[in-house]
């Protein structure tokens, strides 16, 4: 007896492969982190995550021209500033790194590709946090509701088009889209990190950022073991008028994406995190698997669970791998 349903007959070829495929892989999909520091002139490797720099504001310049010209679909820009306090001044300075450095790559890239900036504390304080402590030494959501209200308009007077909430205060997309809509920013995006996990990935962009945290953000993130609180904190702030949801990390919690992606009304975007990458780069360092393979493999799993756009520190080489592709 031989068998009727053959599923392998759309395997057979490249070509009915590629007609059968579910899922593609665009630049337009992919958003590129870059870190940008101040007070060098010139890029700086991070140790834990190869390949990566922290930016001077020239590298940055040349690395979103080269971002545009491979079709990627933007940039997310994160500060490294040499001075901190306790509230995170630095984010709410118009001449602090992340603001010039946004008003610097939109100069430079204009629309093409949207320049959007991390609106978060956690570059810019003493501690580490990603809010104002009270005395106690919690953060106090209410009072960093008002720094992010803040920071929104300053990055949004900078230039910036979209705007990345990955603070996970209760409340925050609601403050900041109507500070941004009474001061006449109706047109800036609002990201919302909503199911943003506390996880162990985020190890080597703590060394990006050169974090001064001592302790851990568990009051705040997420904990890993929970699914459902994920796809909850996606639709309050779709409630509280999100343009686009987040889920990070990504390869971790495909589950939860996949999860929030059934039941978005707005697009859903996944972080694919420092810590996956660098695992992904040490396996390829040693011999252990293919990169290239592993690399595109890992980013169309998260564009197979739901997620309409990536963020990943490969954003530019894979662009330019599809374009290769393409081109032949």
């Amino acid at each position: 007896m031989t068998p009727v349903i053959r599923p392998r007959r759309l395997r057979s070829t490249p070509a009915l492969r590629r007609l059968a495929s579910e899922t593609r892989l665009h630049p337009a999909d992919l958003v590129l982190p870059m870190f940008i520091r101040e007070g060098t002139t010139e890029p700086l490797p991070i140790r834990s995550m190869p390949g990566v720099v922290q930016h001077s504001i020239d590298s940055a310049r040349r690395a979103a021209a080269d971002a545009a010209a491979a079709g990627i679909g933007g940039v997310m820009l994160f500060g490294v500033p040499e001075k901190r306090d306790a509230i995170g001044s630095g984010a709410t300075d118009p001449d602090g790194i992340l603001n010039v450095g946004t008003r610097a790559l939109v100069a430079e890239v204009g629309d093409a590709l949207v320049v959007q900036t991390d609106l978060c504390l956690d570059e810019f304080t003493d501690h580490g946090h990603c809010g104002v402590l009270s005395v106690d030494g919690s953060v106090d959501n209410d009072t960093t509701l008002e720094r992010y209200r803040e920071m929104a308009l300053v990055q949004a007077a900078s230039g910036s088009k979209l705007l990345g909430l990955s603070g996970m205060m209760d409340g925050q997309v609601a403050a900041v889209r109507d500070a941004l809509d009474r001061s006449g920013f109706v047109d800036t995006v609002v990201l919302a990190y909503s199911a943003k996990y506390a996880s162990a990935f985020y190890g080597p962009f703590r060394d990006a950022v050169e974090s001064t945290l001592e302790g851990d953000r568990r009051s705040y993130q997420l904990d890993p073991a929970n699914r459902r609180e994920g796809v909850r904190e996606a639709q309050l702030d779709i409630d509280e008028g999100a343009d686009i949801v987040m889920v990070k990390p990504a390869g971790s919690y495909l589950d939860v994406l996949a999860d929030v992606a059934a039941m978005s009304s707005v697009p859903v975007w996944a972080y694919q995190v420092s810590g996956e990458y660098a695992m992904i780069e040490a396996a390829a360092a040693n011999g252990w698997i293919d990169r290239k393979r592993a690399v595109a493999e890992s980013i169309l799993s998260i564009r197979r669970a739901g997620a309409d756009a990536v963020l990943t520190y490969w954003a530019v080489e894979l662009a330019t791998w599809l374009n290769e592709r393409d081109a032949r």
